[in-house]
């Protein structure tokens, strides 16, 4: 075995995507010790998202004060990866960590997200990649676009940086103030998520709970989210409730499609883009990927599936190790998975194989590689 990629997406609650890869890499080695290797990272675009990128890639991570949750100075950070490329998680000054105990998403801005948007583009990024999750927001990405250029015009007709409980204020949306900078910049927004911008399945009666909101304080943002939803239709000609995924982020899917023109993408098919997966791919004799679980849900086009999806138009063998196997995972063959392995060794609780979890990976990878040393791969 001369060449394997490595691309796992973390096992929630027990290892990250960079520990896995360290994992899996060491059990090659052992048999394999001259294997060129080639490790990716997955982050879903929520925290950790700019550092699995810089991992992959290499790169710089870039420094810069901007404001938080509550428009507090704060230092928040994005990173470059391949010379032009920004990857800016939001979570980095938008985030419910950011909050602690404070969680307010009626008052909550993503504004800090635009400063970072606009520094990379100013300083020579020409792509951005902008991952969402993990918010403590509810604002649909107009505090973004305000810090952007976009302008949001109340009754009296004075500018304003709508939050969560104030959407309703909007009265029009002017894009013509996008900072020029903007102009042929390509931006992606990765999201793993098709809720749709409000309703009961939208960003406020899916997500605000979790940040802070009660039952009244959720039917109010679901409202102030239907009435922006009808000024952006008529303002930038987007039915941002049509684009699946819009929800996302407190409704920034859906202001990320509105106000930057930006395209929505699942957040494996934008790392393979952005790594240049399928060049990785030439010459390579095994992709190994995983996650916590494969069920039926891994097939909408999770990590797993993602992978095997390019690695089989490449005829390049995709082993899954997973902590648990669901039920209907058969469909992952026909998506060009070879076989699924679970690092599960012994019948016990999560909490049990939670403090087991990486010397099971490491066992479990081991043995697999045995196999395939012994049948001469």
């Amino acid at each position: 075995m001369k060449k394997v990629l490595l691309i796992p997406d973390s096992f929630k609650g027990t290892m990250s995507s960079q520990e896995i890869c360290s994992i899996m890499e060491d059990g090659i080695r052992r048999h394999y010790p001259e294997a060129e290797i080639v490790a990716i990272p997955v982050a879903d675009g929520g925290e950790g998202s700019v550092a699995s990128f810089l991992l992959a890639m290499g790169g710089e991570k870039r420094t810069v004060i901007v404001k938080g949750p509550y428009m507090e100075d704060m230092e928040a950070f994005y990173g470059v990866v391949g010379g032009n490329t920004a990857i800016i998680e939001m979570a980095a000054c938008a985030g419910l960590p950011l909050v602690g105990d404070d969680k307010h998403p009626d008052r909550t801005t993503t504004y800090g997200v635009g400063q970072l948007m606009l520094h990379a583009v100013r300083h020579g990024c020409t792509k951005l990649v902008v991952g969402l999750g993990g918010s403590a927001t509810n604002d649909a990405g107009c505090g973004a676009a305000a810090a952007a250029g976009v302008r949001f015009i109340d009754a009296s007709g004075k500018d304003f940086i709508p939050t969560g409980g104030t959407l309703d204020k909007v009265k029009k949306i002017d894009r013509n103030g996008l900072v020029k900078e903007f102009s042929g910049v390509e931006i992606v927004t990765m999201c793993d998520i098709d809720n749709p911008f409000s309703g009961v399945t939208g960003a406020a009666y899916v997500f605000a709970p979790q940040k802070g909101a009660d039952d009244n304080m959720v039917k109010n943002l679901d409202a102030q989210m239907t009435a922006l939803a009808n000024i952006i239709a008529r303002d930038c000609g987007v039915d941002v409730q049509d684009i699946p995924g819009s929800g996302a982020a407190g409704g920034m899917g859906g202001g990320m499609a509105a106000f930057f023109g930006s395209h929505l993408q699942m957040g494996i098919e934008t790392v393979l883009d952005t790594v240049r997966f399928d060049e990785l791919l030439i010459g390579a004799d095994l992709v190994l990927t995983g996650e916590g679980k494969i069920d039926g849900q891994s097939l909408r086009g999770k990590v797993v599936i993602g992978v095997a999806r390019r690695a089989k138009a490449a005829s390049v063998p995709v082993v899954a190790i997973v902590g648990d196997i669901g039920d209907d995972i058969e469909g992952a063959y026909a998506e060009g998975v070879c076989g699924i392995f679970s690092t599960n060794r012994v019948a016990v609780e999560f909490k049990q194989a939670a403090k087991r979890c990486k010397s099971d990976m490491s066992l479990t990878v081991d043995n697999f590689i045995r196999f395939c040393k012994r049948m001469g791969l």
